[in-house]
């Protein structure tokens, strides 16, 4: 099969990319940076959500499934670890696999701040960017499906596909997944990274990053079942996977996840 990469990412403001572009001293503290330009923010638009360059990326969780019967759901790298090394292992994760992504709004978000991340810290990703001139065996496939195009599938942005590529129309995970029996959003929700950041539940933040490419995945099976992809005793056994994955692990993110998954 082909692998699967369900994915979702967690950010907070770069405070040091708000001091450099603003010329702020370095005695003022990194809190009072951000408040600064949301402040900005909210008063040229009426929101604090920041330009997707101004984002740091602190944590992305995979849902990953291949071979005949591998699942694996988890956040790269480790607490601590410095943006570069978790974008590096993410790239290394496509390299490795070549898998088919899947996200919620990845197109809108995920992926842009990925890209403006990577150049800020001078990443090479040549298979994510082969759009069929690369060096792979296979890179001429890349020419007509490819990571970057919005119509192909090698990404599948499952909100904008679901829209039909119309603003206008798209929904929020949350809400379908718990419309289509899965958990939703557990925890807190992305405005609540930036305080949770700060007061150093690193964890937290992972852990709920986690339980979104856990939806993620969940919904992609869904739309396997809507298009034909998948028949229902098929999809019926990989939703039956991945509760059995997480159900076994003792975390209590995922225990509660799979109490809330059998509510519904």
């Amino acid at each position: 099969m082909t692998p699967i990469l369900a994915f979702d990412i967690e950010t907070i403001p770069d405070a040091h990319a708000i001091r450099v572009l603003n010329d702020f001293p370095k005695d003022i503290s990194d809190a009072d940076v951000v408040e600064y330009a949301l402040q900005q923010r909210r008063a040229q638009n009426g929101s604090d959500f920041l330009p997707l360059h101004l984002h740091k990326v602190v944590a992305i969780s995979c849902c990953l499934r291949w071979s005949d019967d591998k699942i694996h759901v988890s956040t790269i790298g480790e607490v601590g670890d410095s943006e570069a090394s978790i974008l590096i292992k993410f790239f290394g994760l496509i390299e490795r696999y070549t898998p088919q992504l899947v996200s919620w709004n990845g197109s809108g978000f995920d992926l842009p701040v990925l890209h403006y991340r990577s150049m800020i810290h001078g990443i090479s990703a040549a298979r994510y960017w082969d759009l069929g001139e690369g060096d792979f065996a296979d890179s001429r496939d890349f020419k007509w499906n490819n990571y970057i195009s919005r119509y192909q599938m090698r990404h599948c942005d499952l909100m904008d596909v679901l829209a039909l590529y119309n603003g206008r129309a798209n929904a929020p995970l949350d809400q379908m997944a718990k419309l289509c029996g899965f958990p939703g959003k557990m925890g807190m929700d992305g405005s609540q990274v930036w305080p949770a950041y700060q007061e150093g539940r690193i964890q937290e933040i992972r852990d709920y990053c986690e339980t979104d490419a856990a939806n993620t995945y969940l919904m992609f099976l869904r739309f396997q079942l809507l298009r034909g992809a998948l028949q229902k005793p098929t999809y019926q056994a990989e939703i039956e996977r991945l509760y059995n994955y997480l159900h076994a692990h003792p975390h209590e993110h995922w225990q509660q996840f799979c109490q809330l998954w059998q509510q519904h």
